[in-house]
């Protein structure tokens, strides 16, 4: 039986996402996408999930973990492909996350220049940011940078 105009091979998802075979199938194992089978056990795909995939490799190419996704694509009915309501609904969410990031990064990159945060005193300058190294007191690791995150 031939496949339906809206279902594809895993080759042919593979050809348009970029995604190798075996990426794709886990994909599936993590529940990012859902193919049919076909008689002889092949997978369908729907040709909406190219869109599904998409999302979910610039999703991680931003930094959000898998778990994150697949939530936000959970959300959806019927695990359809988000339509124009969808999409902006979770870019709203995300680009409250990016924000948040790009802000946290800012600040690490602007604290960068004047001490790493790590209280460790190998470099000269950290004696003035960190006397007698009472960061150690605070238990290891980049103490200023993690108390920052910590008050957000």
């Amino acid at each position: 039986m031939p496949a339906r105009r809206h279902e594809i091979a895993i080759g042919q998802l593979a050809a348009r996402t970029g995604l190798a075979h075996s990426a794709i199938r886990y994909y599936e194992d993590e529940g990012l996408v859902h193919p049919e089978r076909t008689a002889a056990g092949q997978r369908r795909f729907l040709r909406a999930d190219i869109r599904r995939l998409s999302f979910v490799m610039i999703a991680q190419k931003l930094g959000f973990p898998l778990a994150r996704i697949r939530a936000l694509l959970d959300a959806l009915p019927d695990r359809r492909t988000p339509n124009a309501k969808d999409w902006a609904k979770i870019s709203t969410e995300l680009r409250g996350e990016l924000d948040r990031r790009i802000a946290e990064l800012t600040a690490l990159r602007d604290k960068l220049d004047g001490c790493i945060g790590c209280g460790c005193l190998s470099l000269d300058r950290c004696a003035l940011y960190n006397p007698d190294d009472r960061a150690a007191a605070e238990g290891p690791g980049p103490r200023y940078l993690i108390a920052d995150r910590a008050a957000d």
